[in-house]
């Protein structure tokens, strides 16, 4: 037995050696590829750079064409007014901006070719960096399993699979994220850029028949319309991640989000803060800005409520949440067989973020009465370095 041990011993000391050297192959290869990219980037922006002076200058080059043929027709037809040198010279200057507008548009199509190969390039390169980055954290994991205690085989396989049950949960959230955010742009911002393109053709062939009147009053109507695509455009980047957190603290963010959800679900919402209010570690204000976005985003899909209420109380060293609505409420008992059976995604993916930073849950419900999410979460100095750290 001790034999066959110190030879699955020398089997993975050989496997570490080799992975390790691999590994820092890996950590070159990136090096290169982020290298090439930077490069490539910069290229990129010289090209669209030059590319968009080009086509300023074809436009300005084909205005100067259209006037130098107005102008030589002109003095072809007087010869009374003009001479047989200024016939030359209208024409040799009408020839001269049709030379350069023929070498300007060649550029133009090269500098648009030159712009597309690059981007695809740098789109490739990217893949390449991903692939590497997840090959190097693939890589890291198994050296971390590989180079742990033999003794803690079992414990390494029962952390594997909770992992693996995180990461079910975690992909499931993503994928419920994306599906929102595609619907959100979809109905919003996408159907105002659909009318918009719509209503700049009704105007093009309004000055076609010179109707300025409508034209002015058409334009006026698509700025607001771009005004409030704008608007939705930055709603949709609010929820991704909101940059007032950073900018202005957990507190400002929260009464814009509440007043959002307010107009956008017609709901009557409230928001008290009480005691001392402290800026949260970046991170600690991200999750607990989460939190309340859950909690509030359950209500608006299954609590059929008309009123919401966010309490927040700032103590020494902790923060409490408190999310109540006058919803329809659900028995506690169904809600543990959804746990068990890992349905109810949104009350596990916050019993779940309020785990992590050390703090408790407790959801008090019932048919018909609504319902009341209570979250504790210490704000002490180990929870704020673990989150640093993570």
């Amino acid at each position: 037995m001790e034999q066959q041990v110190d030879m699955i011993d020398r089997v993975i000391k050989n496997a570490i050696s080799v992975m390790e050297s691999s590994k820092y192959q890996i950590y070159e290869i990136l090096d290169h590829a982020r290298t090439e990219m930077r490069s490539m980037n910069q290229e990129l922006q010289l090209v669209m750079k030059e590319a968009g002076e080009t086509v300023d200058k074809v436009d300005q080059l084909q205005r100067d064409y259209r006037l130098a043929r107005i102008r030589l027709t002109e003095v072809s037809r007087d010869f009374v007014r003009y001479t047989e040198t200024d016939i030359k010279t209208a024409y040799e200057k009408a020839t001269q901006i049709q030379l350069d507008l023929m070498i300007f548009r060649e550029k133009e199509i090269y500098l648009r070719a030159r712009r597309d190969d690059l981007q695809k390039r740098v789109r490739n390169v990217e893949k390449s960096i991903e692939r590497a980055e997840t090959i190097g954290s693939q890589m890291n994991v198994v050296l971390e399993y590989l180079s742990g205690d033999l003794n803690q085989v079992t414990r390494i396989l029962e952390s594997a699979k909770n992992r693996q049950l995180i990461g079910l949960k975690i992909i499931v959230a993503q994928e419920e994220e994306r599906k929102r955010i595609a619907r959100e742009i979809h109905d919003g911002p996408a159907q105002s850029l659909a009318n918009l393109v719509l209503r700049t053709e009704i105007v093009e062939r309004m000055m076609n028949k010179q109707d300025f009147k409508q034209v002015q009053d058409e334009l006026i109507d698509l700025k607001s319309q771009i005004r409030f695509g704008l608007e939705e455009i930055r709603k949709v980047i609010f929820n991704l991640r909101p940059m007032a957190l950073d900018d202005l603290g957990l507190i400002p963010t929260l009464r814009k989000f509440v007043h959002d959800f307010e107009e956008k679900a017609r709901i009557r919402t409230t928001f008290e803060v009480r005691g001392k209010e402290i800026r949260l570690n970046s991170g600690m204000e991200a999750a607990i800005f989460r939190l309340v976005q859950e909690a509030f985003t359950n209500t608006m899909k299954h609590a059929h409520a008309s009123y919401v209420s966010l309490d927040i109380t700032f103590q020494t060293q902790m923060v409490k949440l408190v999310v109540q609505d006058n919803g329809i409420g659900f028995n506690k008992e169904s809600l543990e067989e959804k746990k068990k059976k890992h349905t109810h995604f949104g009350l596990i993916g916050m019993q779940e973020r309020v785990e992590l930073l050390e703090g408790r849950m407790e959801v008090e419900s019932a048919e018909k009465v609504g319902t009341k999410i209570s979250f504790v979460i210490p704000t002490n100095a180990n929870s704020r370095e673990e989150l640093q750290d993570g």
